[in-house]
């Protein structure tokens, strides 16, 4: 009877692993290095889905903005073996911002779910801030209006979420600041700490130790309500109304994947997501769990990229 009880346990277990999945690893394409936020989060997952998909592996594929990574998925063959991260700026900005592009994000891509969404945050040089005696968003607003561009802001390069956002900022403030690209977010984050730059817009996670250390003044979160991580500080659109852009991540698979595979990757993913240790761990990290549908994802990602043509296009970024 033990011995029947333990087969019948382990025929049960195997049925819960498709057997798609079961010859073979499931590889996560993340286009982007190893130790990034993407990463972690993408590793994190793997883990948690292990037993209802088998084993997932993580590939990292960095090389232009993420291009690289999101074509590999792209061409991969439709058989739900390889899927991989699509971000903000892999399938919002870079097909506005390359002058050529490897990958077509609305059609060589099967939505499977949003992960995560992480709030962007602006902030300034504390000494700064208080030499000028900007204490908020408002404050912000009126001086760069009495002071023409005498500010400046910086980011990790142009055409980057942080470039982006400044955009929006001057066009919805109508205001002027002069852009400043560095060669990624940490020399961006190190100009804006010893007060080379005025202000950015950072990923909150990235800037939340400096906010706490004092040694930068956060003014207001990107996204449309305050984040329930750091509900002290006020959402932009509480003065600059409509005022929305944080930073997101999902997955995605090959555009022609079967659709019974991408209900059952959708089904394991949204499920690790909506796991009590992992909304804990990823809060952590200061990051929003999402786990919605396919169809609901492919909605908001065609939203996000008609939302960022005229954004880049604002810029005047290009990568030829």
């Amino acid at each position: 009877m033990q011995r029947r009880d333990f087969c019948l346990s382990a025929l049960a277990a195997s049925m819960a692993v498709p057997a798609w999945a079961q010859s073979k690893p499931i590889r996560i394409i993340v286009p982007y290095a190893p130790g990034g936020p993407i990463d972690v989060t993408a590793r994190a997952l793997a883990e948690r889905v292990k037993d209802s998909l088998g084993t997932v592996i993580i590939e990292n594929r960095p090389g232009a903005g993420g291009n690289l990574g999101a074509d590999l998925v792209a061409k991969a063959a439709p058989d739900g073996l390889t899927i991989g991260i699509a971000a903000t700026a892999t399938h919002a900005i870079n097909p506005w911002l390359f002058a050529k592009m490897p990958y077509d994000a609305s059609r060589d891509f099967a939505p499977i779910t949003q992960m995560l969404r992480v709030p962007n945050v602006l902030v300034m040089n504390a000494e700064t801030a208080q030499r000028l005696k900007i204490n908020t968003l408002a404050d912000l607003v009126a001086y760069a209006k009495a002071n023409p561009a005498k500010l400046n802001f910086g980011s990790g390069g142009n055409g980057s979420a942080g470039h982006l956002a400044g955009e929006m900022f001057k066009r919805a403030a109508g205001i002027f600041a002069v852009h400043i690209p560095y060669n990624g977010g940490n020399p961006a984050q190190l100009a804006l700490l010893s007060g080379q730059v005025d202000f950015n817009f950072d990923n909150l996670a990235t800037a939340a130790p400096n906010i706490k250390a004092g040694k930068l003044k956060a003014l207001a979160v990107t996204t449309g309500q305050r984040s329930s991580t750091l509900p002290d500080i006020p959402a932009m659109s509480e003065t600059l109304k409509g005022f929305e852009i944080d930073t997101w991540w999902g997955l995605v698979a090959p555009a022609a994947t079967p659709r019974d595979v991408v209900d059952r990757l959708n089904k394991a993913f949204v499920a690790a997501l909506q796991a009590p240790e992992t909304k804990t761990r990823f809060g952590q990290l200061l990051a929003e769990p999402v786990g919605n549908t396919p169809e609901q994802f492919g909605v908001f990602m065609k939203k996000e990229l008609a939302r960022y043509e005229n954004v880049v296009k604002a810029s005047g970024a290009r990568v030829d």
